[in-house]
């Protein structure tokens, strides 16, 4: 064999693991800014969790999803229930969100992410004002919440 030739059999084989070297995986990331229901945030214990609210206006049914500060997990809970004071338009409504049951995800209606309330109330105003809470999230305190349902798009950059 000459110099060409052992070359040829010595670097070939570093040359095909060079080629077939991977790239290491790009990190995903969950994280978005957008509830994952195209609903309403409101950020409860300093950040720490979310609220998503969700009305469905012909029904009158409005859902609350807790959900983690980064609105990427579903957070449950043992509250048994939501209360959100309501008003829009000089007229006031309390609204008492129940928790829901799911035997699809396992939770029970003392350990669950979803609330929910139907009321004629919500037909007629789908836009109100409202104050959400006090209520302990985990052992978490959070003070009661004023906020606007839809919530108001903030202008872009």
């Amino acid at each position: 064999m000459n110099f060409r030739e052992i070359a040829l059999v010595c670097c070939a084989p570093l040359a095909l693991l060079a080629g077939c070297a991977k790239a290491p995986p790009e990190k995903v990331s969950r994280h978005q800014d957008a509830p994952p229901h195209g609903g309403t945030p409101v950020a409860l214990g300093g950040g720490q969790y979310v609220l998503e609210l969700v009305l469905d206006p012909a029904p009158g049914r409005l859902q609350a999803y807790l959900l983690d500060g980064e609105m990427e997990d579903f957070v449950r809970s043992s509250a048994g229930r939501l209360t959100i004071a309501a008003s829009a338009g000089g007229s006031a409504a309390t609204l008492e969100l129940a928790a829901v049951a799911s035997p699809v995800t396992g939770e029970t209606a003392a350990d669950t992410s979803l609330f929910e309330v139907r009321s004629d109330w919500l037909r007629a105003h789908p836009a109100f004002d409202g104050v959400l809470g006090p209520l302990t999230i985990r052992g978490t305190g959070c003070p009661a919440v004023p906020f606007h349902f839809p919530a108001v798009a903030k202008p872009g950059p």
